[in-house]
Parts: structure tokens; C-alpha cells; sequence
């Protein structure tokens, strides 16, 4: 199992969250963290800096870690180079996995993975006890722990964090990649496969690949409840990056800024990492690492 999270190894300690809190606590402890959260561009990065063009076949195991990749070459011009580039941005993806529990108590692996120009060049994993069970909208209160466990055994240090979950597009408008972002202060995004709350500007169905469409805050938003429609903030994208010509029935992802990104780059940071496949290559090699780290404890 993992040690719990030292306070003193994220930025804002006051924001780790406890699965001890009551609901409203809970929910009061992420209004501050909305409040707190940057959801505009506070940030270097580029999309292009971090496009993945080649996805990564997964079919014969994880890639192994390449920890200098870049490093040692020399670069005289570095567009003429050939490799990976050691001064591109780190992108760091995390997603989980449950171990089938055999003592009665829920557990969760979180897999991180750090990928530099396209390269992997480092994985860590933490286990950790689930105390409480999924409530919509507190996912980062049953989850959080273990995500912030296996980044804090990652020894490279993230320019960009893409999370399995939601960011803006919340109740409350700090998803579990708006908390950890804040946690750490780092720049980050929120990856979901379904829509929490908010409303698409225009539907969602059957839309080609590339195609994208703003998500407002509706109702369902507690920041929204006193705006107009026209007023409402846009809390993210619908995105279909991916999607088969003659069929179209792919859905698309919902990306949102978590912290320090503005709802448009965070779209155009996703398009830019996703290589053919439908979740970008971040969380979909962390979602495969999660799985073997599962299959290794159970």
C-alpha cells in the first residue's frame, strides 16, 4: 500500500481531499478550489510542442521507459535533429484501475506516465485504500489519494497534466483535474468520456473526426444559476477525435481546463496529442499501465 500524501509535497496542502469531510464539506471545499483554480492560459506551452503524430502500439506490452531520451544527442539545429528533443514540455498522463477486492476493502491503482516529444521516459504506480464510495461530482475525494501518490513517485516534474476526469466541467466547477491541478499548481486538463453537466452548443451526434463544439454551463452548474443562457461561461469542449467515415459512432471526449488553461487551448492541447486513437496518448498509456500494475498486485 502507499504512504498517505505528504502535505508537504504539493502547493496548496489545504486542498488535499480528505474522503473524511461530510458531503458538504466536501462540496464547500470545492467552491474555494473553483475560486482558487486559473481557468486561463498561465502557461508556455504550445500545442505543437507536444503533438504526438505516431501512435504508440500497445499490442506487445508497455514501451519501456526511456528516462534520457534526447539527452545526449547533439543539436545543432534542433529541427534538423533526429530524436526526441530534451528540451520539449513533459506532458503527464493518469488514469486507474480496482483491484477485485479479497478482504473487503476497495482498492485503487493509479498509474502515471511521463512522455517527452512522444517518448516515454517514465512510469509509477500507487495503491491505495478507497474509503468512500463514486458520488458524482466528488470524484476526486475517493480517487484523488491515489492519483496524487502516483505522481508524487514520479521523479520528472510535469508541464502539463491530462487526467481521466473532469475539470471545469463539474457542479462546481473543480472536477478531480481542477483539484489536483490546483494541488500542484501545475497546468492541467480534464479528459471524460461522458458530459457531468453543461450543454454542448450544438449536438453531439455523429460528427465527424476533428470536429468540436463548445459546453456551456447550464443549470446543473452552480456558478450558472444566476447567468442567461447567453452569459453562461464555456466550460469545455465536446471533442470527437476520432471517428469511422461511414458509421460515425464514436462519441465524442469532453475536455475541460482544470488550472492555468483556458477552455480553447485545452482542446486544441488534446487534439494535438491524440495519434489515431480515440484518448490521447497520455491517459491511454497510462490506462494500459494501470491495468498491468492491477494484474501485478492481484
Amino acid at each position: 500500500m502507499s504512504p498517505p500524501i505528504n502535505p508537504d509535497t504539493v502547493a496548496r496542502p489545504a486542498f488535499l481531499p480528505d474522503p473524511a469531510l461530510s458531503r458538504g464539506e466536501m462540496e464547500s471545499l470545492q467552491r474555494e478550489l473553483a475560486a482558487t483554480a486559473t481557468f486561463a492560459d498561465d502557461h508556455d506551452l504550445d500545442p505543437s510542442a507536444v503533438t504526438i503524430d505516431d501512435p504508440t502500439d500497445l499490442t506487445a506490452g508497455l514501451p519501456p521507459a526511456q528516462p534520457n531520451a534526447g539527452e545526449t544527442e547533439t543539436r545543432i539545429d534542433p529541427k534538423l535533429s533526429v530524436g526526441p528533443n530534451p528540451d520539449a514540455p513533459v506532458v503527464v498522463g493518469v488514469d486507474q484501475a480496482f483491484l477485485t477486492p479479497d478482504d473487503g476493502e476497495d482498492r485503487a491503482v493509479s498509474a502515471a506516465v511521463a512522455i517527452r516529444d512522444g517518448v516515454v521516459i517514465e512510469y509509477a504506480s500507487a495503491t491505495t485504500p478507497l474509503s468512500i464510495p463514486y458520488v458524482p461530482g466528488l470524484l476526486a475525494f475517493r480517487e484523488g489519494e491515489p492519483m496524487l501518490a502516483a505522481l508524487d513517485a514520479l521523479d520528472a516534474e510535469p508541464d502539463l497534466l491530462v487526467c481521466d476526469g473532469s475539470g471545469r466541467i463539474h457542479f462546481r466547477e473543480a472536477g478531480i483535474a481542477t483539484h489536483v491541478g490546483v494541488l500542484l499548481d501545475v497546468p492541467s486538463v480534464g479528459v471524460a468520456k461522458s458530459l457531468l453537466c453543461g450543454e454542448p452548443a450544438s449536438s453531439t451526434d455523429g460528427r465527424p473526426e476533428g470536429w468540436r463544439t463548445p459546453i456551456r454551463a447550464d443549470d446543473a452548474v452552480e456558478t450558472a444559476a444566476s447567468r442567461s443562457d447567453a452569459d453562461a461561461p464555456v466550460i469545455g469542449y465536446a471533442f470527437q477525435s476520432r471517428q469511422y467515415p461511414n458509421s460515425r459512432r464514436v462519441n465524442p471526449l469532453y475536455v475541460s481546463p482544470g488550472h492555468r488553461v483556458s477552455a480553447e487551448t485545452a482542446v486544441d492541447l488534446i487534439d494535438a496529442l491524440c495519434a489515431g486513437y480515440k484518448l490521447p496518448e497520455p491517459t491511454r498509456i497510462a490506462d494500459a499501465s494501470a491495468d498491468l500494475a492491477k494484474r501485478e498486485r492481484e
